[in-house]
């Protein structure tokens, strides 16, 4: 059984590291790399991109801190595309497939200085909920590897928690990214439809998909939807807006006070166990 341990700080922290001499890049990969090989057998990460790594490595710290997300290595959903890796959805059919261009969110994310390092498992096109169904074997929960990690995101879900990666692109069509994410413990977000352009992901239905965030902060998540967020001429469902989204984290001692609502239906559904509802 795993024991819950975050493995890296947040993304502003690693930044500051970064800039002060504390850690480099070279460590950074290096504990990237070994928490892959670390977590093998949650069969997260699917392939590595050595040659990514590699011009990582070739870079100071100094010049990776220039960029806004410099410092952050993610990864990328199966169904997701990277110009000249493959993206195979996880299925026999798209076994090989070389992908000639990258998906915009995943060239936002590289222009603004993200490192991608690899492909994470997923179900087959991204139709199911328990990630099982991938030509790869399934993935794994990293609290317990019998059980499964949700899906279809899970393989991206896994790789957050066991710091396999600091954050994953994951897509979500009725709760891909939000059930791996509650599964694993990280958070994950599905950004409302057509916040984010969806050109590059290999669609389950593209009336309801979403490209989506899984990382293990919030202000994660808000800083990479700051940068990938907007309007994309690939994507005619994309939101067209004038007032780009701007990520403000919560700074005071307290958060606001929430409402929370429970169905009482589920809540009080006989196959819900005690340990779920805490």
């Amino acid at each position: 059984m795993w024991e819950r341990r975050i493995p890296f700080p947040p993304i502003r922290e690693i930044r500051r590291e970064l800039s002060a001499g504390k850690i480099t890049v070279e460590e950074l990969i290096a504990e990237i790399l070994n928490n892959v090989r670390s977590y093998a057998e949650l069969n997260a990460t699917i392939e590595v991109w050595d040659d990514w790594l590699n011009k990582a490595r070739g870079r100071s710290a100094g010049e990776v801190i220039k960029q806004p997300l410099g410092g952050v290595f993610f990864g990328v959903k199966d169904n997701i595309c990277v110009a000249g890796k493959p993206a195979e959805a996880c299925s026999k059919i798209l076994r090989e497939y070389i992908s000639p261009y990258s998906a915009t969110v995943v060239e936002r994310l590289i222009s603004a200085g993200a490192c991608p390092m690899g492909r994470q498992n997923c179900d087959e096109f991204a139709m199911g909920s328990s990630n099982e169904h991938s030509i790869h074997g399934p993935a794994r929960n990293p609290y317990d590897p019998e059980r499964t990690p949700g899906g279809s995101s899970g393989g991206s879900a896994a790789a957050v928690a066991t710091g396999q990666c600091m954050i994953a692109l994951g897509s979500d069509t009725g709760g891909s990214v939000r059930l791996p994410a509650g599964f694993c413990g990280v958070y994950g977000l599905k950004p409302t439809y057509g916040r984010l352009s969806r050109y590059g992901l290999i669609a389950f239905a593209s009336s309801f998909d979403q490209i989506g965030i899984l990382a293990n902060y919030p202000d994660d998540i808000g800083l990479v939807l700051e940068r990938v967020a907007g309007a994309d001429g690939y994507d005619a469902t994309c939101l067209h807006t004038a007032k780009p989204f701007a990520w403000e984290p919560w700074e005071k001692e307290e958060p606001p006070v929430r409402a929370v609502g429970v169905i009482r239906d589920w809540w009080e559904h006989k196959d819900i166990s005690s340990a779920m509802k805490g």
